[in-house]
């Protein structure tokens, strides 16, 4: 597994990956989401810029090692790169399966390796639309009065975390933090080109609060090593820095889509309180 960040893009989604359309609207979509000219990938992918085209235009059709070589060039999600190869006529190659699966059994075990060796720091694991998969027993002791709606399956952490029935009433800098979960949206937005990821940042993008507007809040970032995750509890404001962790060379779409993020203790304060908050766990 590796720690990473997300690619950033400002393209915009033209065409939704998974509709009924020919490959060659498939293609060209990934290349102008991607802001390649015909040329341009016809150069990467060492074809010449007429076949390309023809393959666009549907007058011609793709093997599929030419599927797999656009694919990899354009730098296509496994789910995507599943969806390219149907829509030109042949069978997915990468299988989509539970994290709870017999064959993911080695894979669902470094996951619960992770969270629980984590501990007493919170940590959770999420799919790509950021619905809670796993997380350890930290994480809910931190969801004091959160709505119980908010916290039934599938639990989507981004609103459960800024919702003002959620965490967003109790975050310390929820401007903040919110111009950085939007921001890594736009991330996977752009890497992805997922409609759903796009409705669920126009939902919390609306999400209003009564922090410091964004500009003052991104201004108050500049001197800060990483945007903190601040939240007001019982036991006082517990302020963490967090990191993303992948796994790496995945074969399977349900690993490729899974993150998981670890937090760690931005001050001693917060390091003491998470070993209280543990221990009053245990004595209850």
């Amino acid at each position: 597994m590796n720690t990473h960040s997300a690619p950033s893009s400002a393209a915009t989604a033209t065409l939704a990956p998974g509709t009924r359309a020919p490959f060659g609207e498939h293609l060209r979509h990934w290349r102008q989401h991607r802001r390649l000219s015909q040329q341009g990938l016809a150069l990467e992918a060492d074809i010449s810029t007429r076949h390309l085209s023809y393959v666009e235009t549907g007058r011609a059709q793709p093997s599929r090692e030419m599927v797999l070589r656009l694919a990899e060039r354009l730098s296509v999600p496994l789910r995507e790169r599943n969806g390219l190869l149907v829509a030109a006529g042949f069978a997915p190659m990468y299988q989509v399966r539970p994290l709870d699966h017999p064959d993911l059994a080695a894979a669902r075990q470094a996951v619960d390796l992770v969270l629980k060796g984590h501990e007493p720091n919170p940590a959770l694991a999420v799919d790509r639309h950021w619905n809670l998969v796993a997380s350890n027993a930290v994480v809910p002791l931190l969801l004091d009065g959160v709505a119980p709606w908010l916290l039934e399956p599938p639990v989507n952490v981004l609103r459960l975390s800024l919702h003002p029935e959620g965490l967003g009433p109790r975050l310390a800098n929820a401007a903040q933090w919110r111009a950085h979960l939007l921001h890594r949206l736009q991330q996977q937005i752009a890497a992805t080109s997922d409609g759903e990821l796009q409705a669920l940042h126009d939902e919390i993008a609306a999400y209003s609060f009564d922090d410091a507007a964004p500009s003052v809040a991104a201004a108050s970032t500049a001197s800060l090593i990483a945007v903190p995750f601040e939240l007001n509890t019982r036991l006082g404001k517990l302020s963490f820095i967090s990191t993303i962790t992948i796994f790496g060379t995945p074969v399977d779409v349900t690993l490729q889509e899974l993150a998981v993020e670890s937090f760690f203790p931005a001050n001693t304060q917060t390091q003491m309180a998470l070993q209280q908050l543990r221990q009053n766990h245990h004595a209850g």
